[in-house]
């Protein structure tokens, strides 16, 4: 079931009607079992391994309390074991040999080679790493294991974040979820705005840039640089807007339900240097990167090499977290690459006096220049091949003549992008003057007086019906 689809609010009406009248107790059954049918309805082989992984780690992280370091280390080991096998068979088994054939091909050694003929399941990067993390956090004493195993398994399969995040950590859901609940009219008009705005982006905005993009980075390459460049923006604008608008509407759906989700996106694009861009963009993985993949590997300490070292084999991970393709090994090492540079930037004017040219340049251009470095950066992630990307760069270097297409081009994606960023930059200048909000404060709309928040919303749903493209495109993020 898809978010944008008639079925899933059948389906969520059926499950609400049912969940807001029933204690806290049935209230956690009624979701733990509309999680499963949820999740079934892509394909119902996978509950097996969902309910597998389940197990594994509720029964892990209770042996993980043990005072005896060695048997701690040992369940530890087996939780990280087994989820990253899990995850390893499904996701990257037939990518490792087919790399691994193509090597030995290139070295003059050729090998036969055995690949799983599998689906990928739906949603297991995410479900997998915030299961992880459940068990890393038991292990570092951050907090108890769960001792209800209905509750735990709810955290792992909550159906409105478990296909594509955001990855919850299990400090701030678990005890969510073992609480009682009150779902307030601050939650039912903040759930009922996200909602609006994650279907906007969703139908409007990501749905509409798929029409541009599709046909060039999935086209035989026989395009002008102005068609591949319109391309590469519209790819920024539809990455960005179907995942977030997916965000938003789990958000909403949650605040419905009574449970805070946390933000996931804040306005990635008005960054204006790589680190506060990884702030901004997909908070949860960048932040479950950082705290147990980047400071495990040893983070700020051992020197400044060692530093830099850390942050590109994190973002390398990164990269491969979203897929089994180099191309995105590529991606996350452009990032890191311009992490690196950046934090060594910093070093320098830090130790050496050296004059702050970046900072002392406009915050606008800095952020357009950051943006068309992140744009560089989505070619290799949305191109199929190396191939490929490198013949998108030599058409945007070579030709940008615009043609009448081009231009109608231009037309839809300020169309139908145009309220998108006028709304995040609405509201990038609302947090500068009163600074950013909490997690869960009131989404900014609500400081508008009331006139203004009534068209907001009649324009929203006006664009949805007579902008919006047809519903049933899958999102994007449900492919990692």
């Amino acid at each position: 079931m898809l978010f944008n689809s008639v079925a899933f609010f059948a389906f969520f009406a059926v499950v609400y009607a049912i969940y807001v009248p029933a204690s806290t107790r049935l209230q956690n059954l009624v979701l733990l079992l509309a999680s499963y049918v949820f999740y079934g309805a892509w394909d119902w082989r996978f509950l097996g391994l969902l309910a597998l992984s389940t197990l594994i780690d509720y029964r892990c992280a209770q042996a993980i309390e043990d005072d005896d370091p060695t048997r701690r280390r040992r369940w530890l080991l087996l939780s990280l074991i087994s989820n990253l096998g899990i995850l390893a068979t499904f996701k990257y088994f037939n990518f490792f040999v087919a790399s691994f054939a193509a090597l030995c091909d290139a070295l003059g050694l050729p090998v036969a080679t055995t690949t799983l003929d599998i689906v990928l399941p739906v949603g297991i990067s995410f479900y997998t790493f915030q299961t992880m993390g459940y068990t890393i956090d038991v292990y570092r004493g951050r907090m108890p294991a769960s001792r209800d195993l209905t509750v735990f398994a709810l955290y792992v399969a909550y159906f409105p974040q478990l296909v594509a995040g955001p990855i919850e950590r299990a400090t701030h859901l678990l005890p969510q979820l073992a609480a009682d609940r009150h779902i307030t009219y601050a939650r039912l008009r903040d759930g009922a705005w996200l909602i609006l705005l994650g279907l906007f982006k969703k139908v409007v905005v990501a749905d509409n840039m798929a029409r541009i993009v599709d046909p060039v980075f999935g086209g035989d390459g026989t395009y002008s640089g102005a068609t591949a460049l319109l391309a590469v923006y519209a790819f920024a604008l539809q990455i960005y807007a179907d995942f977030s608008g997916y965000t938003d509407i789990a958000r909403g759906v949650s605040k419905l339900l009574g449970i805070e989700l946390m933000r996931n996106f804040r306005r990635p694009y008005f960054a204006t240097d790589p680190r506060e861009f990884w702030q901004r963009w997909h908070i949860s993985l960048s932040q479950w990167l950082r705290d147990y993949l980047y400071i495990t590997l040893g983070g700020n300490r051992g020197g400044r090499w060692r530093q830099y070292r850390n942050l590109m084999l994190t973002m390398l991970l990164g990269g491969l977290w979203h897929g089994a393709s180099w191309m995105y090994v590529i991606w996350g090492a452009i990032h890191g690459a311009l992490l690196v540079l950046h934090r060594s930037w910093l070093h320098l004017v830090g130790e050496r006096g050296l004059p702050g040219l970046m900072h002392h340049l406009p915050p606008l251009l800095r952020g357009l220049l950051l943006f068309h470095l992140v744009c560089l950066a989505w070619i290799f992630f949305r191109a199929r091949t190396l191939e490929g990307a490198g013949t998108m760069l030599a058409a945007i270097t070579t030709d940008l003549s615009f043609s009448p297409a081009d231009w109608s081009t231009v037309t839809l994606m300020f169309v139908c992008a145009g309220p998108l960023l006028g709304l995040d930059l609405w509201e990038e200048q609302h947090e500068r003057r009163h600074g950013a909000p909490a997690a869960d404060a009131l989404p900014f709309v609500f400081t508008a007086p009331a006139p203004m928040r009534g068209l907001l919303y009649a324009l929203l749903l006006l664009y949805i019906a007579v902008v919006g493209a047809p519903a049933g495109v899958e999102f994007i993020y449900f492919q990692f």
